[in-house]
């Protein structure tokens, strides 16, 4: 939002739960920050600045709140509205990119100079690179602190912390006060959910409204038989997290505000891993009401967006996953390429050596191992094994990204050069693999009849220059034509 004086004033003193995390108020004269919907006592209008991001107000020299715990906002939509490359840098920041490198070796990954990824972080965020992984591993360290029993070790390592001193100095200069008494001031372990020996549990936030039971049904119906599993109001998963193959939970959480994330069996450094998994496959940091008020000026979309308030794009927890899935999906029904997976899961990919939940039996094949694979065995055209192949062999050697920091242009371009690879399976993949809100699978058969109301489909064409006015969130209402026709 813009973040006009005035304005932030105003929506400070509302304490409008809908302003939370679009912006951050910081207090002259006791030198922290805050979420606008801290219950603190409004100060008075002369002694606060406003700014666009954590890392902004850190970087101005505030601390952040004890009370209303700024680490617990979701996520900053202003980041949302940058440029892609800024936005590329920010995933890569999220799982620590500067934990281990410099901002000079962050840039080469984006293909741009030092000097002009600062520049685009002061410009657009108003914080450097550094500022902002600093603020990503203090406040992922005060979560931990607050809502899990991990030695203070662990803690640090797995908020990308070097060493225990660094964590030390870093959570005593931002709080004032040691990481200890951080926890006991937050109650000890009977406040917290989750248990020593048991799985962690962490609370992920979601800007509301949140629609959790739609997003839920669109990835029980996509589930891949061995690796995904939904019931009720939880969804399961097998995954691999740094060599580590553990099964994760997400619950949604009852006033659908957000998820809780649950997982045992795996290192505390790949917390941040899970963490950046389940925000992207769950898309907890979509800003919805921006994206309604450009869906709902549209008669065609407006009814669903009413009945569903929060539509959500489904992610993916694993790129390559998500594209192989999508070639299995191609001139099939969605029962018919969920058939087709299962198979492919049973027969290429690794079996979980506990067995404790039928559900979930198998981590799902790697680029390596369908590489030279006989796919077509599992019961499919020939053409299109060769395009899971080509695809698998082609992540392989690092010629086509599809996780963490792709730019989306170009992944869509090089998906188009592979055998077996149209439109509509590249611009699938990257609505939900690459997060492009923009996407828009124009060739679906589903979105042109359901656009043209119930006469003769469109064209791609045609519903290509429908879509124009539903730009730069054509994923979302993708997503809200495939919805409107399970609500009839």
């Amino acid at each position: 939002m813009d973040l006009d004086p005035d304005r932030c004033y105003r929506a400070l003193s509302s304490r409008d739960e809908r302003f939370d995390g679009r912006f951050f108020v910081a207090v002259i004269t006791t030198g922290i920050y805050c979420r606008p919907v801290c219950p603190a006592r409004t100060p008075r209008r002369r002694n606060v600045l406003f700014y666009a991001s954590a890392a902004a107000a850190g970087q101005a020299g505030f601390r952040p709140c004890l009370r209303c715990r700024p680490e617990t906002s979701p996520g900053t939509p202003a980041w949302r509205g940058t440029s892609a490359t800024v936005t590329r840098a920010l995933r890569l920041l999220e799982h620590g990119a500067l934990d281990g490198s410099s901002v000079e070796g962050l840039a080469g990954r984006l293909g741009i100079g030092e000097r002009h990824l600062r520049r685009l972080f002061r410009e657009q965020l108003g914080a450097s690179p550094v500022a902002v992984a600093q603020t990503r591993r203090l406040h992922f360290a005060k979560k931990l602190i607050d809502e899990t029993p991990l030695p203070m070790t662990e803690v640090a390592f797995a908020a990308g912390y070097s060493s225990l001193r660094r964590f030390n100095a870093a959570l005593r200069g931002a709080y004032g006060v040691p990481p200890s008494d951080l926890r006991r001031a937050r109650g000890g372990a009977s406040n917290r959910p989750s248990c020593p020996g048991g799985p962690l549990r962490l609370r992920l936030a979601a800007r509301r409204p949140f629609a959790a039971p739609a997003l839920l049904d669109f990835l029980a119906a996509r589930a891949i038989p061995g690796v995904e599993h939904v019931e009720g109001n939880i969804y399961r998963r097998t995954v691999c997290l740094n060599g580590v193959t553990t099964r994760i939970g997400v619950q949604i959480a009852k006033d659908q505000d957000a998820v809780e994330l649950s997982i045992e069996g795996v290192a505390a450094r790949s917390l941040g891993e899970a963490v950046g998994g389940v925000r992207r496959l769950f898309d907890l940091d979509a800003d919805p009401e921006p994206i309604a008020r450009v869906l709902r000026a549209d008669p065609l979309l407006a009814r669903t967006i009413r009945r569903t308030p929060g539509l959500r794009v489904p992610g993916a927890w694993d790129g390559f996953e998500l594209a192989v899935r999508a070639v299995l999906g191609q001139q099939v029904s969605v029962a018919g390429a969920s058939t087709l997976a299962g198979r492919l899961v049973e027969r290429f990919g690794a079996p979980l050596a506990d067995t404790g939940d039928p559900a979930l039996t198998h981590v799902f094949p790697t680029p390596d191992a369908l590489a030279e694979a006989d796919v077509a065995r599992i019961g499919m055209p020939a053409k299109r094994a060769e395009a899971i192949r080509g695809l698998a062999r082609a992540v392989a050697i690092g010629h086509l990204v599809l996780g963490l920091g792709a730019d989306p242009d170009a992944s869509r371009a090089r998906l188009l050069e592979l055998p077996g690879f149209g439109p509509w399976t590249a611009d699938y993949i990257a609505m939900r693999a690459l997060r492009e809100p923009d996407a828009f699978p124009s060739g679906d058969l589903v979105l042109r009849r359901v656009a043209a109301g119930g006469g003769k489909p469109l064209t791609p064409r045609a519903l290509e220059v429908r879509s124009l006015g539903w730009r730069p969130w054509r994923a979302y209402a993708a997503i809200a034509l495939w919805r409107s026709t399970a609500l009839g």
